[in-house]
């Protein structure tokens, strides 16, 4: 069975954001994720969160570059060529967040496609962006993410298939730059989550969700026995980010 870390962005949302990872711990995760820590602006807030997590023996894993103003549809900047200076100031804030936190992962959502831009101008602002990324963050020993999202949940978005983002990662031709595949999203797509063994060299952090209803596995139509036994044969050593709304329990995978 894979390690499973809890994505504190979607589980125990009914308590404050400090408070979850006590109940993480005791649902029983080994570690932690979320989507954007940015609200605890204050460097005394993000050491009372590594305090937290240190006293729990919970590592976080995985947190999301800055993505725009997500209240106002925001859903990434990394595509956009006149946010480029956005991005990268982006990420220094997102690298001062993540060696506090001691957060080895990074991941970059691509955005939406901005209005009159074509789809080449935006993959050359893609590349180009995470090619500075990738740089950047391999020097701070930081992996550098990039995740195919699912264009029912966000209409628009560039980065849609596992084929897209490896061509992606080819382009940029760093090897600091690594797939975040979400098989909640990916199924969504059409995509087989049980054809993912040419993916694996790629493949450097996995998300779940089942489908209909983005809640835990079990409780929709995707296999998830099946695929969980499969990264056990494929030798899969990272984390299984829990990245769902839990229906009945946060921890499904405990019996």
């Amino acid at each position: 069975m894979p390690r499973f870390s809890a994505n504190l962005s979607l589980l125990y949302t009914n308590l404050p954001f400090v408070e979850r990872f006590q109940a993480a711990k005791a649902g029983g995760f080994e570690a932690v994720e979320c989507q954007f820590p940015y609200e605890y602006s204050s460097g005394a807030k993000l050491h009372e969160i590594l305090a937290v997590m240190q006293s729990l023996d919970l590592g976080m894993d995985l947190h999301n570059l800055p993505a725009g103003d997500w209240s106002m549809g925001d859903r990434g900047i990394a595509c956009d060529p006149d946010r480029v200076e956005e991005f990268k100031i982006g990420l220094l804030n997102a690298i001062q967040y993540a060696k506090t936190l001691q957060v080895p992962h990074l991941n970059c959502l691509a955005g939406l496609l901005p209005e009159n831009v074509s789809k080449d101008l935006a993959q050359h602002t893609f590349v180009s962006n995470l090619t500075f990324a990738a740089e950047a963050l391999k020097k701070e020993n930081i992996k550098l993410l990039i995740e195919p999202i699912n264009t029912f949940d966000m209409p628009g978005f560039f980065l849609s298939s596992t084929q897209h983002a490896v061509e992606t990662i080819m382009a940029v031709k760093s090897n600091n730059l690594y797939l975040q595949y979400d098989a909640y999203h990916m199924h969504r797509m059409g995509e087989d989550v049980l054809e993912i063994e040419e993916l694996m060299p790629f493949i450097d952090h996995i998300q779940v969700a089942d489908h209909p209803g983005r809640h835990e596995p079990g409780t929709g139509e995707i296999p998830y026995g099946d695929f969980f036994m499969l990264l056990d044969d494929l030798g899969y050593e990272g984390w299984v980010g829990c990245e769902y709304h839990a229906l009945h329990r946060p921890n499904f995978f405990i019996a």
